[in-house]
């Protein structure tokens, strides 16, 4: 039986064109590299910055706000686009609660990373 799925993971990637192709060498945490087309690589990762010097918690903190804002953003843009016009007016409401929640979601996350650098 086939299923679908939605991967998380954290990986390590430069620019790397290969045979006149731009893209990005992929680095997993095994260890293991690979090349990825760049229109593949943007679609799939979010970048996080240069956060390899912080503990692996506070590294995935950073991933859940990017992932959780890039969410968001789509979300809102849904919303004042053409959200009225496909979702009953109930739904339309739901979402916007939904987007309300993600955004003070969001702004917990803020607060957590800009924390990061005070002593415990």
């Amino acid at each position: 039986m086939t299923q679908e799925y939605i991967g998380t993971k954290q990986i390590t990637a430069w620019p790397a064109p290969k045979d006149g192709a731009d893209g990005y060498s992929v680095k997993y945490s095994d260890g293991y590299t690979s090349w990825s087309p760049k229109a593949v690589f943007e679609a799939a990762y979010l970048p996080l910055g240069n956060i390899s010097h912080l503990p692996a918690h506070q590294q995935r903190v950073i991933g859940e706000k990017a992932q959780l804002d890039d969410n968001l953003a789509k979300l809102r843009a849904f919303l004042m686009g053409r959200a009225q016009a496909l979702v009953k007016a109930d739904e339309f409401q739901r979402l916007t609660l939904q987007a309300d929640a993600m955004g003070i979601y969001s702004g917990v996350l803020a607060e957590r990373i800009a924390a990061f650098g005070e002593p415990a």
